[in-house]
């Protein structure tokens, strides 16, 4: 893993440590004041822009028990000044997957936009074969 790979899964841990903490000062500046953010959480629609995303979190921290968020299987993208992360979230007994893109700005990477969902449990169930 290279220097990039690095700060990139070093943003990422850092974003589900904010998440994990319930910290929505240390969440605002995981993501960029520079770029337009978005952010689809499980059973939402989209959310765009700093404000409604802003205002999901906030819910989000101040409405439930987050403790016990991590991240496991992260694999990193990088492409230039932007870096993707896919990994598995691991929330209490639950399986989410989630996709998270950085862009590279003069203080770090940051946020633009964060999507988890239900993973399956298995091909067979994803797809209905039997």
């Amino acid at each position: 893993m290279d220097d990039q790979e690095k700060a990139v899964i070093s943003a990422n841990r850092n974003f589900y440590a904010a998440f994990n903490n319930a910290d929505m000062t240390e969440m605002k500046k995981i993501w960029s004041s520079a770029f337009d953010i978005s952010v689809i959480h499980p059973g939402w629609s989209p959310l765009h822009g700093w404000q409604d995303v802003m205002a999901s979190w906030e819910s989000i921290l101040d409405g439930n028990d987050v403790t016990g968020i991590s991240a496991a299987g992260e694999r990193v993208y990088c492409i230039r000044n932007m870096a993707y992360v896919i990994c598995t979230e691991m929330l209490q007994q639950n399986e989410l997957t989630a996709t998270n893109i950085f862009i590279r700005e003069e203080d770090g990477w940051k946020m633009v936009h964060h999507q988890a969902g239900v993973l399956a449990q298995n091909l067979d169930d994803q797809f209905n074969v039997h």
